[in-house]
């Protein structure tokens, strides 16, 4: 899935998404945990908007991502900031880093995306791997509740200024997936549409699933919130953070 079209619309989609205030919360919850941000990675960075937002509130941060078409905007948006950041074309699988990190961020359901438990204890692993012993892995992740309750089988409509997009899931509850499927209709100069088509799934983790998955990978999780609170998760929560400490020598 390489996001390509997906990419272009990206930012009109999630333009409801208050990045700042995002990265804000952040940033208090590693002050809450004691944690000194030190080098940062925007896992799964997307188009950038968190990582910019990021290193202007002096974070030391670089983003990576498996889409060349994501950071491609991003790397635009930096340059409109007059911002030099690091963006990296890499799977959260694959990481190759220069360097260890003492803070891990990963969000906007990033996680979810990745819907086979091998391949998410591999991502977990590749994150653990250069962490620095207490470092901290932020991240969060859409709830089975969510899936089941809201995503479901339903469509959405974006009608919004140069593209219109319909979003449609299909649910599959055996394993609490979502197979989304967005068709874009992009105005030509004639005045006919162009229709440009993506697909690509989410699937929902039990606490249990999660806990043995990060496990695996040297993690402990420490804490889960409420998004965008220090709440604790309700039944009806539809996004979690889960904030999750590397074990020192990885033990």
């Amino acid at each position: 899935m390489s996001y390509s079209y997906f990419a272009r619309y990206y930012d009109v989609l999630t333009e409801n998404v208050d990045y700042q205030e995002r990265a804000k919360y952040l940033c208090d919850i590693c002050r809450r945990h004691n944690h000194e941000c030190g080098v940062t990675l925007d896992l799964a960075c997307g188009t950038g908007s968190l990582t910019i937002e990021l290193k202007k509130f002096g974070i030391d941060v670089f983003g990576a991502d498996m889409s060349s078409d994501m950071l491609s905007e991003a790397q635009m948006k930096a340059c409109e900031n007059d911002l030099s950041i690091l963006f990296l074309c890499q799977k959260m699988q694959d990481l190759e880093l220069y360097s260890n990190i003492d803070t891990c961020f990963c969000t906007l359901d990033s996680i979810n995306h990745i819907t086979s438990k091998k391949e998410l204890i591999k991502a977990f692993k590749s994150v653990s791997k250069y962490l620095a012993d207490d470092g901290l892995f932020v991240f969060d992740v859409n709830t089975i509740y969510k899936h089941k309750e809201i995503l479901s089988d339903n469509c959405y409509i974006y009608d919004t200024e140069g593209v219109f997009c319909a979003w449609q899931n299909n649910y599959q509850e055996r394993n609490n997936k979502v197979i989304i499927t967005l068709d874009f209709f992009e105005p030509d100069e004639d005045g006919a549409y162009i229709r440009t088509s993506e697909q690509f799934s989410e699937r929902a983790y039990s606490h249990d699933q999660m806990t043995e998955m990060l496990g695996e990978a040297g993690l402990e999780i420490e804490c889960i919130y409420e998004d965008m609170t220090f709440s604790s998760p309700k039944e009806n929560t539809q996004r979690e953070i889960f904030v999750v400490r590397k074990k020192k020598n990885g033990k």
